[in-house]
Order: structure tokens, then C-alpha cells, then sequence
């Protein structure tokens, strides 16, 4: 069989893209916090995971452009060799604090953290928990190490139990949950899950990616929001959302870090986060700690959308978080919906199979502190069109 024969076969995208629906690669000309202007118009950013909107904040751009004139535009290597900044140590230690941990490890992605924590630490007679709605990052690790996987149904702290009650005592085990579950906008029931792993002698690696910044008295995410932080084991934290960069961190006992800094696939093959989005990181985490008041208006302005979508009639889940999911169901439907927003001048994300199953398609919305009341009038406006126009499935 031809290699490429799936490849000439896929035609789900081409037709999309000839019926006007295609929703995906749309080219960004230029942005603030809020809003992007493409194809020369500029529509109000709901889609972005930037819930803090620091993306354009002053001191960020003014952190990063001062890396780049003092170490240039890249490292042009990895963290092992000579990849290591004394910035990428800077943040490690500030992060770890932040953390609550003793120490943190500082990756290019967010997705290369997960990988480098589940993949590195996962033997062959080893056994790894997996919500079934986890990042696709933490499966993906999962299948790259050695271990047994075994899947638990959607935060259901139970089965998890039994699942682990069936393993040997002795057994390595580890159980890897998102904080904040990034379709569905819920949180998970940490101190459930926590509870039933340590009965069972597992240990627990929680992902922060869509708490930090959101969740806790420091927003440093789920485990501080449920002040178990030195119950878990491992956080893993991306920085392209509240921290307005890219890259991602494991923070955890000193002994698990200095072993993974030394045998991380995912940290060692590859080049080292930018130095310019290092300090961009470092900034970020001042301004968190200075201004609580971003995370306060954040939620006024989740519950005040949250509570307008309810209001007009969308299905919005049991949301709890800035992640608000407008769920349609079918998936030609979900598309027209969101050309139609789009053309409103609104940019949402469609979520679609395999990221969701066939019948619950939804619209994502994401909030941000900085979305001013005019901006949030205007979307909500564009919602209010849309749902006069909509027709049951």
C-alpha cells in the first residue's frame, strides 16, 4: 500500500474550505489583548488563552526585547549543552516558589513538559491513570513510555480507586489529571483524586496548563486553589496562556527534577526555550503577583458571559472556568455557527471530533480580563443575531 495514499484520500478539510466553513490556519495580521485584525478587519479575540491579557503588556515586551539585545535571538541549542541561560535558572527558581516545590524544570512547550514527565518516568512494570479527558500531550507521553496504561472515566475519583486497588501494592503507579479541562471549561475534583491515589500508594502529577494565573490566592492553579499543593507530586504549567509566552515547567521534589533535567528526552533533544520569552515569563510573574485585580476581573467578566449565553438559550455545560463551551452538537451546524459570529466580527474556536465526540460539537469561548464591557456587549450582540437565526437540529 501506498504510504500516501491516506493523505490523497483526506478531503474532510478541502471541502470545508470550499464551502466557506473551514476554521482553522486563519492568518492574524496584527493583535492586541482583545481583539486581531485579519484579512484587514478586526474582530473581538474570544479565542484566545491569553485570560489575564498580558500578551501586549509593557513590561513584558520591554523584559523581552531587553533579553534579546542582551543574548540574542535564540540559544541555538539545548538546555544540556548550551542552552542553559542564567535566565532559564532565574525562572526555574522563581517558579518553583511559586509552585510550592522544591525545585522546577523549564521545557521549550508545554507539550514537551508532559512528555518529558509521563515518557521519562513510566517503566515497563510501571502502571500510569488517565483521566479520559486529558490533554493530548499526556496521552501521547503515555504511549511513548513502557507502562501500562489504564483510562478512568471523566474525574470519577471511584473508579479510580478500584483501578488502582487492582494493582500491585508495591507497583509504580502514577495518576496524571488536568487541573482545569480545557474543553469542557470544568475543574477537576482534585482532592478526590489525590485522596484515592495516595490511598493506593500513587503518586499524582497534575496539569496546570489552564489554571495558572486563573486558580489559587497566588494563581498558581488547582492544587493551591485546594491548598493540597504539597499533596501532589508533580505540576506541570505551560506559559502560553496566562503567561503570555510559550513553554512549559515540571515543579516538584529536588530529587524528580534533577533526575528528569538528566534523562528527558524532550528536554535534552531539543533546542531551549527563546531568551526572550524566558524573560517575557519572568515578567509575567511579577505582574501576577502585583496585580491580583487581573484575576478578579477576569471572573466579572466570566459570569457575566456565562450567565448572558445561559440567558439566551446556549448550553453552556457545567463550565465553571473563563473556558465557556457553547455546545451545538452537530458538526456542519457548529461551523455555519461560527462563520456566522465570525462575519460578526466575533473569533471563537469550533471544537470538533476527535477533540469532542461526533454529537457534541461546541463553540469555545475563552475570557480575558482585559475584554472591556463594550468588547463583551459586542459579542454578546453577535450571540444574540446568531441565536435568532438558529433552527433545533
Amino acid at each position: 500500500m501506498n504510504i500516501f495514499r491516506k493523505c490523497d484520500e483526506y478531503t474532510l478539510a478541502r471541502e470545508t474550505q470550499a464551502a466557506g466553513l473551514y476554521p482553522y490556519f486563519v492568518p492574524i495580521e496584527e493583535s492586541t489583548a482583545t481583539q486581531a485584525r485579519i484579512g484587514g478587519e478586526w474582530k473581538i479575540m474570544v479565542g484566545s488563552n491569553n485570560y489575564l491579557g498580558l500578551t501586549h503588556h509593557p513590561e513584558i515586551l520591554d523584559a523581552a526585547r531587553s533579553a534579546l539585545a542582551t543574548y540574542g535571538s535564540g540559544s541555538t541549542g539545548s538546555r544540556l549543552l548550551n542552552g542553559t541561560l542564567a535566565l532559564h535558572e532565574q525562572l526555574e527558581e522563581r517558579l518553583a516558589h511559586f509552585f510550592h516545590k522544591e525545585a522546577a524544570l523549564v521545557f521549550t512547550t508545554g507539550y514537551q513538559a508532559n512528555l518529558g514527565a509521563v515518557a521519562t518516568l513510566i517503566g515497563r512494570d510501571d502502571h500510569i491513570f488517565l483521566d479520559r479527558l486529558d490533554h493530548a500531550s499526556i496521552v501521547d507521553g503515555a504511549k511513548l513510555s513502557y507502562g501500562r496504561v489504564h483510562r478512568y472515566p471523566h474525574d470519577d475519583a471511584e473508579s479510580l480507586s478500584r483501578q488502582l486497588a487492582a494493582m500491585p501494592r508495591d507497583a509504580g503507579k502514577l495518576v496524571v489529571t488536568d487541573g482545569v479541562f480545557s474543553m469542557e471549561g470544568t475543574v477537576a475534583n482534585l482532592p478526590a483524586i489525590v485522596a484515592a491515589a495516595k490511598a493506593h500508594r500513587s503518586a499524582v502529577l497534575v496539569d496546570e496548563a489552564h489554571a495558572v494565573g486563573v486558580f489559587g490566592p497566588t494563581g498558581a492553579g488547582t492544587a493551591e486553589h485546594f491548598g493540597i499543593s504539597d499533596q501532589v507530586d508533580l505540576i506541570m504549567g505551560t506559559f502560553s496562556k496566562s503567561l503570555a509566552s510559550v513553554g512549559g515547567v515540571l515543579a516538584g521534589d529536588e530529587s524528580v527534577i534533577h533526575w528528569l533535567r538528566h534523562h528527558s528526552r524532550s528536554l535534552i533533544f531539543t533546542a531551549s526555550m527563546p531568551p526572550a520569552s524566558v524573560a517575557g515569563v519572568l515578567a509575567a510573574l511579577d505582574i501576577i503577583a502585583r496585580e491580583p485585580e487581573r484575576r478578579a476581573r477576569l471572573w466579572a467578566n466570566t459570569v457575566r458571559v456565562a450567565d448572558a449565553l445561559r440567558s439566551l438559550g446556549f448550553d453552556i455545560g457545567r463550565s465553571e472556568t473563563p473556558i465557556i463551551p457553547v455546545v451545538i452538537g452537530d458538526l456542519v451546524r457548529t461551523l455555519q455557527l461560527w462563520r456566522a459570529l465570525f462575519d460578526d466580527g466575533v473569533f471563537t474556536h469550533p471544537i470538533v471530533p476527535p477533540a469532542v465526540p461526533p454529537t457534541s460539537c461546541r463553540l469555545r469561548v475563552s475570557m480575558s480580563a482585559e475584554h472591556s464591557d463594550d468588547e463583551i456587549d459586542r459579542v454578546l450582540e453577535a450571540f444574540e443575531r446568531v441565536a435568532r437565526t438558529m433552527v433545533p437540529a
